[in-house]
């Protein structure tokens, strides 16, 4: 993993400690989002130690879907991929100082470009393989995909080009969760590893500027009910 390592990394110590200082100012909702966030980040950090990259990759993934995820965006009817795009675009509005950007552009845009690249991390490649759809059927939407993500890499999109990410890291995502791998196998180990690292990086990140702009309208965390005396 060391060539993940950025100078000044954000922590979980580190963020905790501004969360503990600031949480009495923000919204139940958001409160609940950046505690359970913080949470998860916390053990995933813990399985980075113990280089267990399947338990490290759930937990960022969790981590990130309790930041992000509010009622509405789980009530509502936009795919994913529409979901995380308009989630990304309010977060960029809070990143003065490019950290998202730098993060593309700057740290590791061959391992993004790798992962845009991986068939294997492409869900019409599996709907194929499966039966589910024609053999060669997605290669054209696979090699739309690819254009989509480099175009966006070159000009530099930074809303397009985490929504591609996050989008190939979800399929990775339902192969573990819905047991289509074995725990530390060798024949996803690459794409694990990549993963790891963009989580890693962006999910503390995005929960720091949230709680930079923790008195901002956020919405209620999911699965919450305020509990009233």
């Amino acid at each position: 993993m060391d060539e993940w390592k950025v100078p000044n990394q954000l922590t979980h110590t580190m963020l905790k400690a501004f969360q503990r200082k600031q949480r009495e100012t923000w919204s139940k909702g958001l409160s609940l989002r950046v505690h359970r966030a913080l949470s998860w980040l916390d053990r995933a950090e813990q399985e980075r130690h113990s280089k267990d990259l399947d338990a490290e990759f759930l937990f960022l993934w969790i981590g990130f879907n309790a930041a992000y995820a509010s009622e509405y965006s789980q009530d509502s009817r936009l795919n994913q991929r529409d979901a995380y795009a308009a989630f990304f675009e309010r977060i960029l509005t809070y990143d003065q100082s490019q950290q998202l950007y730098a993060m593309i552009w700057e740290h590791y845009p061959n391992k993004i470009r790798t992962l845009m690249n991986n068939p294997y991390v492409f869900q019409p490649f599996w709907d194929s393989a499966t039966g589910r759809s024609e053999p060669d059927a997605w290669k054209a939407s696979f090699d739309s995909a690819k254009r989509a993500g480099h175009k966006a890499l070159a000009e530099r999109d930074v809303v397009t080009s985490l929504s591609i990410i996050m989008d190939r890291l979800y399929t990775l995502r339902n192969q573990l969760v819905h047991g289509g791998a074995t725990w530390n196998g060798q024949l996803n180990r690459d794409q694990l590893r990549d993963g790891c690292g963009i989580l890693a990086h962006l999910l503390p990140m995005i929960i720091q500027l949230m709680m930079f702009n923790g008195n901002d309208l956020w919405g209620d965390a999911a699965y919450f009910m305020d509990q009233q005396s």
